[in-house]
């Protein structure tokens, strides 16, 4: 590959980590590592803050049907450059005012903005890297979920010390607004015809109704898997004996782990197989949920936190890649359908572990019942295995 080729996919790369830096680790992200700060200095209660996780989790799914709807290329790629400039103003949003509303409004604004990382910018990226001969993997892409997690940590955890809640939001809002400059300028803007320079058309080729139905209940089980672990596991790690005040690096712990986990899984699935590689992170998955609940103090609780922050973005990051993949003329439509599942799951995992939670004085009950999630979700992944990929009557 000629060195101008090198330059040009390390460019559309950044700005595909650069999109979700902005979108998941500033919009999305960064309410996490600030809500205790905005319960002691703005007010916010308890109920609210729950309102405003799930009103975030309600604006994904939101992007996650528009990306299901038809359009073309030059469509995604409008909506992706302007979810980048609505997640500059949904973070400056919660900065400017006290009221919850606006933050309700801000909070939604910010869940669809992250569609257009995760979903409409991967389709994008994808889409280049298959028409310019690269390998079609969105393992470097996805290493921005990963980054922008310990991107907020540090953050916040650094400017806790010099601003209050408002001037933090703001902060990152200007932070934001310098990510979103290369995240804007650096991918291109994809030809109208999908036939350019020289290429084939891109024929999509989906998986067969059986396949696809299988392969979303999975992915709904691993969305569980996912929320409320990252939900509850600094509520969890807070209460467990000896470890008050130690939520935080569990936190960081999991952010690290995810950073590069997506590019291991990628050469994983090289090796093994895409479905192999993904039975064996949910398998992996489990250990991580579980470990905190194991005793050991802080070391068994970081090692699950490393275990589960290393497998979780590479599930996300296999299954959207195998995807778009189906769909290479339309990446972000198929895209769409399995972030649904996953997006459905997260509005139902901590309404339920809030109930167990309840009937059994403990967050650590929806520890298991992530857990068995999971493993019911890796059968449904083997199951995949002996189940047609395409349909029956295709030639």
């Amino acid at each position: 590959m000629s060195s101008q080729g090198q330059r040009a996919r390390l460019k559309v790369m950044t700005a595909g980590i650069f999109s979700l830096l902005l979108t998941l680790g500033v919009a999305r992200f960064a309410y996490t590592p600030l809500l205790p700060l905005m319960q002691q200095q703005a007010g916010l209660g308890v109920a609210e803050a729950g309102w405003l996780a799930a009103i975030n989790y309600a604006g994904y799914l939101s992007g996650a049907l528009l990306a299901m709807l038809g359009g073309d290329l030059v469509l995604k790629d409008r909506l992706y450059r302007l979810g980048l400039v609505v997640a500059v103003a949904s973070t400056a949003m919660m900065g400017l005012s006290n009221d919850f509303t606006i933050w309700a409004i801000s909070r939604y604004l910010a869940g669809l903005s992250s569609a257009a990382g995760m979903l409409f910018g991967a389709g994008l990226v994808l889409n280049w890297l298959i028409r310019h001969g690269h390998r079609s993997e969105l393992g470097i892409h996805y290493s921005g979920v990963g980054l922008g997690v310990v991107l907020c940590s540090v953050a916040v955890a650094w400017m806790g010390e010099h601003l209050d809640w408002r001037g933090q939001w703001l902060a990152l809002t200007a932070f934001g607004g310098l990510l979103a400059i290369p995240a804007l300028a650096w991918l291109p803007v994809p030809p109208r015809s999908m036939a350019s320079q020289g290429a084939q058309t891109w024929q999509d080729s989906p998986p067969s109704p059986a396949f696809l139905r299988l392969f979303m209940a999975a992915y709904f089980c691993a969305g569980i898997g996912y929320v409320v672990s990252t939900t509850f596991i600094v509520a969890i790690v807070e209460r467990l004996p000896g470890l008050a005040g130690q939520g935080k690096w569990a936190f960081l712990a999991i952010g690290i782990a995810a950073a590069p986990a997506s590019i291991v899984w990628d050469f994983v699935a090289r090796r093994i197989g895409d479905l192999n590689a993904l039975i064996t992170a949910a398998l992996l998955q489990i250990a991580g949920i579980l470990l905190p609940l194991a005793g050991g103090g802080l070391a068994t609780t970081l090692a699950g936190a490393l275990l589960f922050g290393g497998t979780f973005v590479g599930i996300v990051s296999l299954v959207l890649t195998m995807a778009g993949r189906y769909y290479p003329g339309r990446p972000a439509k198929m895209m769409g359908k399995m972030s649904l599942a996953y997006g459905s799951a997260q509005i139902v995992g901590p309404a339920v572990t809030g109930w167990l939670a309840t009937r059994f004085g403990s967050y650590q009950s929806g520890l298991y019942l992530a857990a068995g999630i999971m493993l019911l979700g890796t059968a449904l992944l083997l199951l995949l295995k002996r189940v047609p990929l395409r349909p029956v009557s295709a030639p």
